[in-house]
């Protein structure tokens, strides 16, 4: 049986620090595969015209490539590269809800993330965020500071 654990990136250190203690925790347990995930915080506004939110959209998807190029799959390859496996998803959506689905559907056992950054996931993911993970998330939640 795989252990699959999902560990939420946001392209800082603090990401780093959570991918760091994932892979020396997978290096740990036999047959364990990561799940590098990136959100993208996303709400649509109900108030925009259909051009508006086609426009959106475009910037979503081109947000979506360049998440997954600059901090994804380098993450991705660096742990394949180390033996452990690893694959990648980077969504848009609410950040707790999100990492939550995506560690659901991945049937993955523990989701880890970062405690502090000076950008993105300190607004994404402390504070509210964190909270609504820790309290409705599915399968325990590490946060590593």
């Amino acid at each position: 049986m795989t252990v699959k654990i999902a560990v939420g990136l946001d392209g800082t250190d603090t990401g780093e620090r959570a991918l760091t203690f994932a892979r020396d925790l997978a290096s740990r347990i036999e047959n364990c595969e990561l799940i590098v995930t990136y959100v993208v915080e996303w709400s649509p506004f109900t108030f925009q015209t259909a051009e508006e939110n086609e426009k959106r959209h475009k910037r979503r998807e081109e947000e979506i490539k360049i998440a997954t190029t600059r901090v994804v799959t380098p993450a991705v390859h660096t742990l394949q590269d180390a033996g452990i496996k690893a694959t990648g998803v980077v969504q848009h959506g609410d950040v707790a809800e999100t990492l939550n689905r995506i560690a659901t559907q991945h049937g993955a056992s523990q989701i880890i993330v970062g405690r502090v950054s000076n950008d993105g996931f300190t607004k994404r993911i402390f504070g509210s965020s964190t909270q609504n993970l820790v309290m409705h998330a599915d399968v325990p939640v590490t946060v590593v500071g």
